[in-house]
């Protein structure tokens, strides 16, 4: 506070005033021990310019990681200096005046706070327009002048104090949506828990562990992860290697089954032409007949705290792009409103007698096969998906048969495995070298990508980049071992062809992934590339180009 008016008269890049926000006092509050791993805490004095009302954030990642958007925690200083505010607020982007009053009263009137506490629109924070927003966001704060500043102890002790208004107003949230009774419970618990992300990970890897199928954790990670990045994960690869499997263990894993209507295993019809089949369809009568993806739709809108999955196995026997094209362009509507995420209308009221959205809590995970009875996927439907593989097998796995402890469901909240990011600003106000460097490889990919015409756009990008945040939160893989995942499933399901292009595009892949050049794909055969930068990314373009030299053909689906 003493120093930061004359640092806003010097050179912003490089400047040891940004390192103190960003840097040295989030960790400090990190290490409190009433912050937990379920919170972020992110710092600004501003991007590319000085900030006049730099800050520090606390916010529980279930609810939001975005200063844009949510309430949080956050210490705002004054444009001048002279005092600090430690507040409860809102994100001022994402959020309508109308939507941050009706916020602000429910948390003044709601939340029983110590009188030092106060909770008015007289807080000041300077005369720019952003000073105001910020005020006009607070729903309460505690006030420090730089001339009084109390001792640290003090200033923990009112932080923790803060923390706990904070995680009242959250439970109190949570208790205003009920979890629907569906008089079935296949497992006895009343309430739903929060996990973190590894905690999540290691239970669901246990739990199929259990259960006699062999899956590496690193599998298990890459399908959580990719299920919080888009709530649609394609699972590909040789049939009975466990794809449906592991989608109904990971469900039950967390309390979703079929008998508590929380998973849904719908198969697809090679006949299916349009989303009537999946939707529904309004008969001769007038009726509306309900499809059974809308029917577990409706379910979880009404049941917003828990998470429902829905299996379309082998999704490719008919045309993906036709029958579900609704849902692929629901998902790209997808946008934050106060504080929840929503999507345009799926089925409007008049139709099915409810407006039926896509809710934040429904996760679609599809099925394939790669025959001669299927249909390949458009750059439309790739670009919109994780495609995982499952071609390892492990016949002597064997340890299931030995007497193994049973392990219980753990009925968790949705906001385990909810998307915190929408747009790329949101991860680069909280990682942005992180940004840049996912960025910059995947500029180079791009530019080898160019050749054949199968370079990616902007939602590609941003997808990695939400994926590899996911991961940096937790830090279950190592930075490179995430974006080898993101390269295999985002980038080279994309690659198909018979000419000397795509065969230049994977040599020149192999060649930026290995730092070595084939010429021939059958020389190097039995190459072991796990000393490549991206290892899984350079053993699946190596067997790509065998195929081509082989049958003339190649695609990311043939598999070896």
């Amino acid at each position: 506070m003493n120093n930061y008016i004359e640092a806003r008269q010097q050179s912003f890049a490089g400047n040891p005033m940004g390192s103190v926000l960003r840097n040295d006092v989030p960790g400090e509050i990190r290490s409190l021990p009433f912050i937990n791993s379920n919170y972020t805490i992110t710092g600004s004095v501003g991007q590319g310019n000085w900030a006049v009302v730099p800050w520090v954030a606390i916010m529980n990642s279930n609810i939001t990681t975005s200063t844009q958007r949510g309430y949080y925690i956050v210490y705002l200083f004054s444009e001048d200096m002279k005092r600090l505010y430690l507040t409860l607020a809102q994100g001022v982007t994402e959020s309508t005046r109308e939507e941050m009053a009706v916020i602000n009263q429910e948390i003044r009137t709601e939340i029983k706070m110590d009188p030092k506490v106060k909770k008015d629109d007289q807080i000041n924070l300077g005369p720019s327009k952003r000073a105001r927003d910020y005020a006009y966001s607070t729903a309460a704060y505690i006030i420090y002048s730089v001339d009084d500043m109390p001792a640290e102890e003090e200033l923990v002790s009112d932080l923790e104090k803060m923390t706990s208004y904070y995680e009242r107003y959250i439970e109190l949230k949570s208790n205003q949506y009920p979890a629907a009774n569906t008089g079935a419970e296949a497992v006895a618990e009343d309430r739903v828990k929060l996990l973190s992300s590894l905690e999540v990970i290691e239970h669901v890897h246990s739990y199929i562990t259990s259960k006699g199928f062999y899956y590496e954790k690193e599998e298990v990670t890459n399908l959580f992860y990719s299920l919080k990045t888009k709530p649609f994960v394609i699972l590909s690869g040789i049939s009975g290697t466990g794809k449906t499997k592991i989608v109904q263990w990971f469900a039950e894993s967390v309390g979703a089954t079929e008998e508590n209507g929380q998973f849904a295993l719908i198969p697809v019809r090679p006949d299916w032409s349009d989303g009537s089949d999946l939707l529904g369809y309004t008969d001769i009568k007038g009726e509306f007949k309900e499809g059974p993806l809308t029917s577990v739709l409706k379910k979880a809108l009404d049941d917003p705290k828990r998470p429902y999955f829905v299996l379309l196995d082998e999704m490719n026997l008919a045309r993906v792009e036709h029958y579900f094209s609704d849902l692929l362009s629901v998902m790209e509507s997808r946008k934050w409103e106060e504080g929840r995420l929503v999507t345009s209308t799926i089925l409007s009221k008049e139709i099915a007698g409810r407006d039926i959205f896509l809710p934040a809590n429904v996760y679609i995970i599809g099925t394939v096969n790669m025959d001669e009875t299927t249909h390949p996927f458009s750059k439309k439907v790739l670009d919109r998906a994780n495609t995982l593989e499952f071609n390892r097998v492990k016949l002597d796995y064997l340890q299931f048969l030995q007497d193994r402890e049973e392990m219980d469901p753990v009925v968790l909240h949705n906001g385990v495995f909810a998307t915190k990011y929408l747009h790329l600003k949101d991860v680069y106000s909280a990682y942005p070298e992180l940004v840049e460097e996912v960025t910059s490889v995947l500029v180079e990919i791009n530019t080898l990508l160019q050749i054949n015409g199968s370079h990616v756009g902007y939602r590609v990008r941003d997808e990695v980049c939400f994926y590899l945040a996911y991961n940096e939160e937790s830090k279950v893989m190592e930075r490179k071992t995430a974006l080898d995942h993101c390269i295999l499933q985002k980038i080279l399901p994309r690659l198909a062809g018979s000419d000397t292009r795509i065969e230049r595009v994977l040599k020149a892949l192999f060649k930026l992934f290995t730092n070595k050049e084939i010429e021939y794909a059958q020389d190097a055969a039995m190459e072991d590339v796990t000393y490549a930068v991206y290892p899984k990314s350079a053993e699946k373009v190596l067997e790509m180009v065998r195929r081509l030299e082989d049958d003339g053909f190649t695609s990311f689906w043939i598999s070896s």
